[in-house]
């Protein structure tokens, strides 16, 4: 039996769908990517020398003055029980290793015409996948079949994030065209009113282009194009929303600096947040309290407190490059990632220092925690790697050597608490 991680999780990469096949020799880079993955596929093992002894020379002890060769049986003697204590040693050393998560590929979800830039679970109900994509469409995926069930076409630009309600079958996507919308969808996968099956040649084409083989499934794809709710406000690119606790309030990050919590029921603005000196990178809510992270290019990244009448914010200092995001974990602690290759765990009762720093070599990307505190980490260089809160690493997933699609990074992840499997 091997083990599946700890969950499923889900990523994206920034992946062109195309017909482009690439031939040729590996480059330079390539096979040095290799032979690393090679490297870190090998078990770890705990490797202690004791004294050499075949040097040639006579071996020699001094007692008291006196100076006697070692026979040589003395010596055999002395090398069996030195090597006999390093071995014991080596043993017990061993079974303090943290054990390695064993991963494997579980489904790919193929669709989108451009970048995806970010992928979700949900929360509730049926076990699906959201991914918001460049091709300014949003997809709501079947997380066993892989099949896509929605396509969401309301957004002018593209879209930058996609999240699931709480407890309730809506979905907030945000996009280019500086709003972020409010869709429904249905929990038993019949979609609503709104909803509009493939119709026409040119539809089912689409759908069966997208979805290559799997062309018997693409009359049960549904189209949204309008929004239950249109959030306005921003002067700038809307870079990511999610749900604040409870699911009444909306929260919107922008590259105009700002930040917006919206009221869900009537789209009306109810909160503007100001402070940040650069452009927001996105935004994360604590899942049970109303508690509000955004990330920002100017370094930092803030955290929110609504849980009283008047609000209050503190800002965490302490990396050096654009924070790319920062998200909770349990426990009061907070987990953020920047382009300045580390990733910091902070405890919100103590901002001034972080609790853990994971130093690594590559940018990092939108992370995610799961409910056992394992941090997936999405890096520029294609991999994903895996730590717990006190920077122990745990795995890296394996990437895929698929063909026809251009691989530039991995830039969200995202786990489902469901996925507990031994395959």
């Amino acid at each position: 039996m091997e083990t599946h991680c700890a969950n499923w999780i889900a990523f994206c990469d920034l992946k062109w769908i195309s017909t482009r096949m690439f031939h040729g020799k590996k480059t330079i880079k390539d096979k040095i990517e290799a032979l690393n993955e090679q490297l870190e596929r090998e078990p770890a093992t705990v490797i202690e020398r004791a004294d050499t002894f075949d040097s040639g020379e006579p071996t020699t002890v001094k007692t008291k003055g006196k100076r006697e060769s070692i026979t040589a049986s003395q010596l055999s003697q002395k090398i069996k029980s030195t090597y006999k204590l390093k071995a014991s040693t080596s043993r017990i050393v061993s079974t303090f290793k943290t054990p390695s998560l064993a991963c494997r590929l579980f489904k790919e979800y193929v669709g989108h015409r451009d970048g995806v830039w970010e992928v979700s679970c949900s929360r509730h109900g049926p076990q699906q996948i959201a991914t918001a994509s460049a091709d300014h469409t949003a997809k709501i995926w079947d997380i066993h079949s892989g099949g896509c069930i929605v396509q969401y076409w309301g957004h002018k630009g593209s879209v930058n994030s996609v999240r699931f309600h709480p407890s309730q079958d809506l979905v907030v996507s945000s996009s280019g065209d500086q709003t972020a919308h409010v869709w429904s969808i249905s929990s038993t996968g019949n979609v609503s009113d709104s909803l509009k099956y493939h119709s026409s040649e040119e539809e089912v084409e689409l759908s069966e282009e997208d979805h290559g083989d799997d062309a018997e499934s693409s009359h049960n794809i549904a189209i949204l194009k309008s929004a239950k709710i249109e959030l306005q406000g921003h002067i700038g690119v809307v870079i990511a929303a999610d749900w604040l606790a409870g699911g009444d309030q909306v929260i919107t990050a922008s590259w105009d600096r700002t930040a917006n919590v919206y009221d869900v029921q009537t789209g009306e603005l109810v909160t503007q947040l100001v402070g940040h000196d650069q452009e927001l990178t996105n935004t994360c809510t604590h899942p049970t309290q109303r508690l509000v992270v955004t990330s920002s290019k100017d370094t930092t990244f803030r955290l929110w407190d609504f849980r009283d009448a008047i609000h209050s914010v503190s800002v965490f200092q302490g990396h050096t490059n654009p924070v790319t995001s920062a998200t909770f974990a349990s426990g009061d602690k907070v987990v953020s990632g920047s382009d300045d290759r580390t990733v910091k765990v902070w405890d919100l009762k103590n901002m001034r220092s972080p609790l853990t720093t994971i130093r690594l070599d590559s940018p990092v990307n939108r992370l995610a925690v799961s409910s056992q505190n394992i941090i997936a980490i999405p890096h520029d260089n294609r991999h994903v790697r895996l730590f717990d809160l006190n920077g122990v690493r745990l795995a890296r997933l394996p990437r895929s050597n698929r063909q026809g699609h251009h691989r530039d990074g991995m830039l969200s992840v995202a786990w489902s608490d469901e996925g507990r499997k031994s395959i």
